[in-house]
């Protein structure tokens, strides 16, 4: 069945409508704008019982403005974050013209209520279970950023929350893709959020080695594919789009970013925290989307690489691109400049695919000075024009979860 012809074959085609994005470097014109600069804007901050960690806290999302002080005293953080930016995405997107009850959400988070989860921890441990807030458990489990945003939007359609760790925002967008597919809604907002900056989650990475960079040159510490890259930045953020069945939204008068045509996912089933080192386990991942999209890999001009700046992770993942037939692809990793946002990376990072293809212009990779020789790949070192017919976000997570997502101009 050649591209585009899945209308005949009685599978809807899904289109983006709308973007929202709220990471360190803003809300999404500001994030892009900082991409386009090669700039990050990590900070060093003090952590109680870890010390000084490199971080990237997430813009403001002023909840209070938008959703009312009650509301957001009603939200973790991380719902705060996913709200706000789901609320950016539907305003892009317009008037949907649909019921709420056809409009939908899936968004991805790791970690869940992390801060709610560690004041709890606090209150029982310092001043016992009597203090312990009754919002606790509902704010702190992992599907608090797909409740917030459903709560503030009303949004009454299908929801879900994968916790595929860093694979969940990805996984969220392609099960909304299924969804819209099958029609069992007409619209879904779909991505990911994270609030990771709990010290207990950020003492976890650092005893488990993940995090990277020092105090003195934080806004150098995230270095994905160089050869001195020691660990990611990690940071908070959300990202979210709006998925519409195509020929409804341009009845409507919408203006899509781009068009969702595939998705794929494995697992290696392997090292509880390492990757395949092989890229195997990745490299099934986007074959499957591949093939989900009816693509060659040669027709991929663009690559928003899940990299992020851990020895093992970046090398597995130049070896998957190879191995699926993506060597000679463009390829950049943002995270570069909005750091590990954990599960709302595959949300943040197809946003800014769908900006990029949309505007011709794809963002680079910074702190890349001396990138590893073997695989070769075509890193984007500075923003490079370019029209991009097809594109891959790839994310990948602990436990294995592998995550892609091919994308074509609208």
């Amino acid at each position: 069945m050649p591209f585009g012809a899945w209308q005949n074959a009685g599978v809807q085609r899904v289109v983006i409508t709308g973007v929202g994005i709220l990471t360190a470097g803003g809300l999404t014109e500001g994030t892009w704008q900082a991409l386009m600069e090669g700039r990050s804007p990590a900070t060093s901050m003090t952590v109680d019982g870890v010390g000084d960690v490199v971080v990237m806290r997430a813009a403001d999302p002023d909840a209070d403005g938008r959703f009312g002080r009650r509301d957001a005293r009603r939200m973790d953080r991380a719902g705060q974050l996913a709200a706000a930016a789901a609320g950016d995405a539907l305003e892009d997107a317009g008037p949907l013209g649909v019921a709420n009850e056809r409009v939908g959400a899936a968004v991805g988070c790791a970690h869940g209520g992390a801060e709610t989860q560690d004041a709890a921890f606090r209150a029982l441990l310092e001043r016992g279970g009597d203090r312990v807030s009754p919002l606790s458990v509902p704010l702190g489990l992992p599907n608090t950023a797909a409740a917030a945003t459903t709560r503030a939007h009303r949004l009454r359609g299908p929801s879900a929350a994968p916790a595929t760790a860093c694979a969940a925002g990805t996984d969220a967008i392609g099960l909304a893709l299924g969804v819209v597919r099958a029609g069992r809604a007409d619209a879904m907002v779909a991505g990911g959020a994270e609030a990771p900056l709990a010290p207990v989650v950020i003492a976890g990475y650092g005893r488990a080695g993940a995090l990277g960079g020092t105090a003195d040159a934080p806004e150098a510490a995230s270095r994905p594919f160089d050869r001195g890259r020691d660990g990611f930045v990690i940071a908070e953020g959300a990202g979210m789009l709006v998925l519409e069945e195509r020929e409804r939204a341009l009845a409507r008068g919408a203006t899509p970013y781009a068009e969702i045509i595939g998705y794929g996912a494995s697992c290696d089933a392997g090292h509880l925290t390492d990757p395949d080192a092989s890229g195997q386990g990745p490299a099934l991942a986007i074959a499957a989307a591949l093939a989900d999209a009816e693509v060659d890999p040669e027709q991929i001009a663009y690559v928003n690489a899940h990299a992020t700046s851990t020895p093992s992770g970046d090398l597995a993942e130049a070896r998957a691109l190879v191995a699926a037939g993506l060597g000679h692809a463009a390829v950049s990793s943002t995270k570069s400049m909005h750091g590990h946002t954990l599960g709302a990376a595959g949300g943040i990072e197809a946003a800014l695919t769908c900006l990029a293809m949309g505007r011709g212009v794809l963002p680079p990779t910074v702190n890349l000075a001396e990138p590893e020789p073997e695989p070769a790949l075509d890193h984007l070192r500075e923003p490079r024009e370019a029209a991009v017919d097809f594109a891959v976000s790839t994310s990948f997570g602990f436990g294995g979860h592998n995550a892609c997502l091919v994308l074509a101009r609208a």
